[in-house]
């Protein structure tokens, strides 16, 4: 448990550097409206769709 702690603290450390603190706030909002909308693109989609399909 542990090292997924250490890999994801990277991770960010390595998001921080590349982006900075100025942008990181608006880099974050900006890819959890994109998770949001593929999300909602993703369950409407299963909405439009028939579940069964005859031929």
């Amino acid at each position: 448990m542990s090292g997924r702690i250490g890999e994801l603290l990277l991770i960010l450390l390595i998001i921080f550097v590349i982006f900075g603190a100025g942008k990181l706030p608006k880099v974050m909002g900006e890819l959890g409206r994109g998770i949001r909308s593929l999300r909602d693109g993703v369950n409407n989609r299963d909405k439009d769709e028939p579940r069964d399909h005859k031929e």
